[in-house]
């Protein structure tokens, strides 16, 4: 049984070295290899204190490390994100201009194409005029179709106002001819009212021979004289 006294020395012996031991008398009566052991079972702790805290050290420096380089691709995603709805809005901003423009740009071929339309529907009613046979007021069932063509061109544009020139050739005296051109307006104005068009959109006037349509002495060009025009106002 170990004393007090030989514990305590045991404990704080120097295993380096071989005298200390000696001299507490535990060389000759114990082997040395005990003693070994206990000084390896001591080196080992004392690694496997250092490697803990070598550990530890290591996870405390690399945890902040793994969360900055979370933090940075959750960053670095939502700025990609941010940038491509971005692009997506300006893209669709892009695609609703260019198709206002191209609406735009439609309505205006309508509002053109519509405006030629009437533009051309105007001067043909203008310039489609109802012809007569010399000396006449009477309408022929070819003056009676131009007519009819001028009374749906008045249904269409309800608020149009017309005037209508009786027109003579040269031939007979200036009173004469402008009581037969007043005749001749009248004949057209009569034919449209009898189709339903309201007389009081439409006006007459005579001017006799005073403004041929083709100047020359000619029976085809009293043909083209003879006539009733019809002027927008």
């Amino acid at each position: 049984m170990k004393t007090p006294y030989l514990a305590n020395e045991i404990e704080n012996a120097d295993f380096d070295n071989p005298c200390a031991l000696g001299y507490i008398g535990i060389v000759k009566k114990c082997p040395a290899m005990p003693f070994n052991r206990l000084k390896e079972e001591r080196m080992n702790h004392k690694n496997w204190v250092f490697l803990v805290f070598f550990l530890v050290i290591f996870v405390a420096f690399l945890a902040p490390s793994c969360a900055k380089k979370d933090l940075k691709t959750e960053s670095t995603m939502s700025e990609e994100e941010a940038r491509r709805q971005a692009e997506e809005e300006a893209r669709r901003r892009e695609l609703e201009r260019q198709a206002a423009i191209r609406e735009e740009s439609l309505k205006e071929d309508e509002i053109r194409a519509e405006g030629e339309r009437m533009q051309s529907a105007n001067e043909i009613f203008e310039n489609d005029d109802v012809f007569f046979e010399f000396d006449s007021a009477s309408l022929s069932a070819e003056a009676q179709e131009v007519l009819r063509a001028k009374e749906e061109w008045l249904r269409d544009n309800p608020s149009a106002r017309v005037l209508i020139e009786g027109h003579c050739d040269e031939r007979g005296t200036n009173e004469y001819n402008l009581a037969l051109g007043d005749r001749r307006a009248y004949s057209a104005k009569a034919f449209l009212a009898d189709l339903g068009i309201d007389d009081a959109r439409l006006s007459i006037i005579s001017y006799g021979e005073e403004q041929p349509l083709d100047s020359r002495a000619s029976e085809e060009a009293w043909a083209k004289n003879r006539r009733a025009h019809f002027v927008i106002k």
